[in-house]
């Protein structure tokens, strides 16, 4: 561990009731575990980069502001990495200025895409970190193993096998409770011996509506509750297959949008094998399936009141669902100085829909599960990938990569939607595909008398447009008979440099990087007849992260992180919208024996490189942000090895403030017509119990 890191639905008593099954399998060998656990007294508030490019966490740390509710609020305390907001949780990730697709987002392995239109259930959505073992983030198109169009980045979100020599046992707990109804509630045991285990991972979690630093009501709450059982065969050390299987479910209001989110249903299946220590040039064989499938229901009416003077005045609901299939195998081959992983992946993702009715002449509400469903999408990605490392010399490395993917989208839409009424669909039942190739090579250089590390790489990805930028756009580029139609693929070229430092009191590192991007995939939403029309365009990209920790005294320690992240667009010589701005977060922390208090002083610029009604699928730029600074502190104390307690206050001063990335407030919840960012939590007070054995 980084020394200098500091830092219901109807199934929801399920978790719980598995829950404790599983501590009373565990009980009777917790004791003979116990000395091999032990949490570190401290809490994270910077997460540092581990190696080039490469940034690898334990999500389950202690963690300021209030421990996440889903991926994305992990995600936006590690450098580089921002959010769109749209209430208390669910929002979606930006890195570096990049949004959607371009990140390739991965738990276990699998795909898990969300099935809203417009990214109600945002993949990140249905990840609570706090069930996972590591959390890997990879930056730039520097690697090429986990999939197509990862032109952002990578992100990796994984449960470790369990290894028992004996028969034996582990348990974690934590409960989280803190201000607006926030309470979390973590389980994650295992037992087993030396041929194999049993896991189960249950979490549950709420949030009531929070207050503004004015003391102003946002609609922002939000529960949520996972279920994930794995059993693993593990005849020898270097074998392993195992079965997962999980459920979840959740709600969701949002002040940034005209509907709320009244079911996150997801259900998974996994299954995968590894062979390691083959003794040969083959060294190690990994295959895996998984099934991911989420079925997900919006409406105006379950967690607000219909709006009598907007444009839905009636109860009105839409459930739509997206299941996903894949299958990934791979090989990794060593020699002296070399090593190749090599392999191919599959997926397949099917997407449909089904609305509700409500019928004037009877006064009657017809919900949405009294329709059929209606496919509108079937999208295919087959591709082949390989990735070598050469040791070219004692101090001197080559990471370089390649992969190419065939993929393809049918339109089964027999009608879209217009302004005010539906119209055939001119696609319908196209197929459209290509074969885009994607590459990186870097090269990384370590000092002889210095523990530097200095590295460049160079990187392409070409990226099949996916559901939202195909399918979400009310019309596509000039010419084209829809977005499905005229979207051409998306082409990054990037480089990435940087400089890495690990001394045994100051750890510091570096990294910029710069691209273009031809046929950039863009929403524009000044004057579109049909809400929202998707173009190309050329665009420019730059930026970085830098980061430092330094060790003031054995009881004092510090840390800094900074990032940047400009683009424009070069087709009409306007800044690219959706950028989030300049962002630094400064961090102190005195630990003695077993407690510890720290400080967290975020600090943000103002963003005036805008361009107004244009972004993404989900958000646009409505206008220019103000800077604000942020103050929290936070405290913790080992009570035992196995025992921590850890509390905090987030946003000690009460400011009222509100993120770049944000949707404007919903007219619907009282906002007014003109867009008006959604303001973030006021103060905030938490306090977490972490357990384990």
């Amino acid at each position: 561990m980084n020394p200098f890191v500091f830092g219901p639905a109807r199934a929801g008593r399920l978790p719980f009731v598995l829950s404790a099954l599983t501590l009373a399998m565990a009980a009777p060998a917790l004791a003979e575990h116990a000395a091999h656990a032990e949490l570190a007294p401290t809490v994270v508030t910077a997460v540092q980069q581990s190696s080039p490019l490469t940034v690898i966490a334990d999500p389950r740390d202690a963690r300021q502001p209030v421990p996440a509710s889903d991926a994305t609020d992990y995600l936006k305390t590690i450098p580089g990495f921002s959010a769109i907001r749209s209430g208390g949780s669910n929002g979606d990730p930006v890195l570096r200025g990049m949004f959607g697709s371009r990140i390739n987002l991965r738990t276990n392995g699998g795909l898990m895409l969300g099935a809203c239109p417009y990214r109600m259930d945002a993949p990140s959505s249905y990840i609570a970190p706090e069930t996972f073992d590591r959390l890997t983030v990879i930056k730039g198109p520097q690697t090429v193993l986990w999939g197509p169009g990862a032109s952002a980045g990578t992100v990796l979100f994984e449960r470790e096998p369990e290894r028992f020599g004996e028969l034996g046992s582990r348990l974690h707990a934590s409960l989280l409770s803190g201000s607006n109804g926030r309470l979390d509630k973590v389980l994650d045991g295992a037992v087993g011996g030396e041929q194999g285990y049993l896991r189960f991972v249950g979490n549950q979690a709420r949030s009531d509506d929070y207050e503004d630093g004015d003391g102003d009501t946002v609609p922002s709450r939000w529960k949520k509750w996972n279920g994930d059982l794995a059993i693993g065969w593990t005849p020898d050390p270097d074998t392993l297959v195992e079965l997962s299987a999980g459920r979840g479910d959740g709600e969701a209001r949002y002040a940034g949008r005209g509907m709320d989110g009244a079911q996150f249903e997801r259900e998974s299946l996994g299954l995968r094998f590894e062979k390691s220590g083959l003794g040969g040039v083959l060294d190690k064989l990994e295959a895996q399936l998984y099934y991911n499938y989420a079925d997900h229901v919006m409406d105006n009416f379950s967690l607000r009141q219909p709006d009598p003077h907007g444009m839905m005045p009636m109860p009105m609901a839409s459930q739509v669902d997206r299941r996903t299939m894949g299958g990934r195998f791979a090989a990794t081959f060593a020699w002296t100085d070399i090593e190749l992983v090599a392999g191919v992946d599959a997926l397949r993702s099917e997407h449909r829909a089904r609305g509700s009715r409500y019928e004037m002449m009877s006064d009657r509400f017809v919900d949405a599960d009294r329709f059929p469903w209606t496919r509108d999408a079937v999208m295919h990605d087959y591709g082949a990938f390989g990735e070598l490392t050469w040791q070219a010399a004692e101090r001197s490395r080559v990471v370089a990569g390649a992969r190419l993917d065939r993929a393809s989208a049918k339109d089964y839409r027999q009608s879209v939607k217009g302004m005010m009424m539906s119209r055939p669909n001119p696609t319908a039942g196209e197929t459209r595909a290509d074969t885009l190739p994607s590459g990186f090579a870097r090269y990384e250089h370590d000092l002889a008398d210095s523990p530097t590390t200095f590295y460049a790489g160079l990187g392409h990805v070409q990226r099949f447009p996916d559901y939202w930028e195909l399918f979400s756009a009310g019309s596509g580029p000039a010419g084209a008979a829809n977005a499905f139609d005229g979207i051409e693929p998306e082409k990054t070229t990037q480089l990435d440099f940087g400089v890495q430092y690990g001394g045994e009191h100051l750890q510091a590192w570096a990294s910029g990087y710069v691209g273009q991007v031809r046929d950039y995939i863009l929403f524009d939403y000044s004057g579109a007849m049909d809400g929202s029309r998707a173009d190309n365009i050329d665009a420019r990209i730059m930026g970085g992260e830098l980061g430092v920790a330094y060790a003031l005294s054995e009881r004092w320690k510090t840390d800094a992180t900074l990032a940047y992240a400009w683009g424009k667009n070069s087709s009409d010589g306007q800044p690219l919208p959706q950028m989030p701005p300049l962002e630094a977060r400064l961090g102190l922390t005195y630990q003695r024996d077993d407690w510890s208090a720290g400080a967290l002083w975020r600090v943000v610029a103002a963003q005036h490189r805008v361009d107004e009604g244009k972004g993404n699928v989900v958000g646009q730029d409505f206008g220019e942000s103000a800077g604000f600074g942020v103050f929290s502190l936070n405290g913790a104390y080992r009570v035992s090895s196995n025992l921590r307690l850890s509390a905090g206050v987030d946003n000690l001063f009460d400011k009222d403030y509100a993120e770049h990335l944000n949707l404007a407030g919903d007219a619907g919840f009282g906002y007014p017509a003109d867009p008006v960012a959604i303001d973030e939590p006021g103060r905030t007070l938490w306090a977490k119990v972490d357990l384990d054995f």
